[in-house]
């Protein structure tokens, strides 16, 4: 089969890249970590190696061409003992509007060692930092051009995927029965070998079948697959890690947050609030407060149960972002039932404060500690965490000054808050010490526009630095 050498893409935001040099001839042999070209993207000259054994067929794209979509064919390469004029007669230039391949794995400088689901024949790594490139991912497929797949070809939407394989593993698979794209390869790169198909006729070392296999139809996922567990720790040598299974609570997080992150426009507003006044009202407040039949004072307001009720006062003046979106229409809720993000061990949840507007602070500071016990304990109900309005992420007992958070779905809002501090200001000319805490709201822009939402911070930023005004 011969093997697609695609334009690849070197930062999450790259579109076209510059083709600088051919390295490797028509005709020459590839050997793996043969630099076969030079790829020129604004930041930096990328080479890029070779990760199978081979022999350039043809060159697609000529050298020195300007503005090559990434995932464009740009040339063909004949595996060992393949016919070489055969692989090369395949190869078709690319045609204006053709669609493109599934995403190649960016490498070097800007992309870490992020990579796609789906891997070209080569990697290119940094001019600049000419460390080794890290082992490719096992089992990813080269794109395909064409329709059909024949041995060694798994099935993906529209694109064929090659799989690694050796011609042995091929035909042992086909009179077994085994699709080859469902064996787990355990050679070199992941390449499926022999032994790997006397595994999987045992049912060991098998994927699950694929949708085509399954008889449903292909679909294009919306969003690039994430990097299957395998090519993942195929960047780790072995014994260097342990892992660690997910328990329910991490998964949840794990698909709440990342559907949010896919689903949701967001955009952020950050103010400095001047809380001298809220420390002061804070420290008289805790001395007054009456003493229990333990002798423990009665409650012990924090700075977050100010910022709990300053929050939930904001949205009750500007109820427009009070609000969650829906496809139907605009839920406006009445209350304010503000959540409060609560760290534990493996994760993290966020209880809510209902009716947050109608509460003292302190009903809200005693609600808080009991809820963040309980959640601690994991003995919260599934009505004192679902829903709300908004939430409070505070990451200032650690001393962070400022950071976004993630909107906790179906709320439209998140404030996160940073460190209270001592700063340097200008008052009347003059600088003086003033104590401040940075606080940063993230807001759905399907329910609130800017404007809306730099009116809810500033309402918020006048009950912070005037408490006085909570119990008005």
């Amino acid at each position: 089969m011969p093997i697609n050498i695609l334009m690849p893409a070197l930062s999450p935001t790259m579109e076209k890249g510059n083709l600088a040099k051919w390295l490797k001839k028509e005709g020459e042999a590839v050997k793996t970590g043969d630099v076969i070209a030079e790829i020129e993207t604004d930041k930096a000259t990328m080479e890029y190696e070779a990760i199978e054994d081979g022999t350039l067929a043809k060159i697609v794209v000529p050298e020195g061409t300007q503005d090559v979509p990434v995932n464009q064919l740009i040339a063909v390469m004949a595996e060992e003992g393949e016919d070489v004029k055969a692989a090369a007669a395949g190869a078709k230039a690319p045609s204006a509007g053709a669609p493109s391949s599934p995403p190649s794995p960016p490498r070097g400088e800007g992309a870490g060692q992020q990579a796609a689901a789906t891997a070209t024949a080569s990697v290119p790594v940094s001019k600049e930092a000419k460390a080794p490139p890290p082992p490719p991912a096992p089992c990813a497929p080269s794109p395909q051009q064409g329709e059909g797949g024949g041995e060694g070809a798994r099935t993906n939407g529209h694109a064929t995927n090659r799989v690694f394989s050796s011609p042995l593993a091929r035909r042992l698979a086909r009179d077994a029965g085994i699709e080859i794209g469902r064996i787990e390869g355990s050679g070199p790169h992941g390449r499926v070998i022999a032994r790997d198909v006397e595994q999987a006729k045992t049912g060991g070392g098998l994927r699950a079948p694929s949708a085509a296999a399954a008889g449903a139809p292909a679909i294009a996922p919306a969003n690039a697959p994430a990097m299957t567990d395998q090519q993942i720790r195929a960047l780790y040598e072995d014994g260097s890690y342990v892992v660690v299974p997910h328990d329910g609570m991490r998964r949840t997080i794990a698909q709440r947050l990342t559907a949010a992150a896919q689903s949701m426009p967001v955009f952020y507003l950050t103010v400095d609030c001047d809380i001298g006044k809220l420390m002061q009202a804070r420290e008289e407040i805790n001395a007054s407060a009456p003493q229990g039949k333990d002798g423990k004072p009665g409650f012990k307001l924090s700075v977050n149960d100010f910022v709990i009720k300053a929050l939930a006062i904001a949205l009750q003046k500007v109820p427009d972002c009070n609000v969650s979106w829906t496809e139907g229409g605009m839920l406006k809720h009445k209350h304010s039932d503000v959540g409060v993000a609560v760290a534990m061990p493996n994760g993290l949840i966020t209880p809510i404060i209902r009716n947050a507007e109608t509460k003292s602070l302190s009903a809200i500071s005693n609600e808080m500690r009991d809820l963040a016990m309980r959640a601690r304990d994991r003995k919260l109900k599934p009505h004192e965490y679902q829903g709300g309005a908004t939430s409070v992420s505070n990451l200032g007992m650690y001393g962070i000054k400022d950071f976004t958070a993630v909107i906790n779905p179906p709320q439209s809002t998140i404030l996160a808050v940073g460190t209270g501090e001592e700063r340097a200001v200008v008052r009347d000319g003059k600088i003086v010490a003033a104590h401040i805490m940075s606080v940063t709201m993230a807001c759905d822009h399907r329910a609130i526009d800017g404007a809306l939402g730099a009116v809810l911070i500033s309402a918020f930023k006048a009950l912070i630095e005037n408490p006085v005004m909570m119990l008005v």
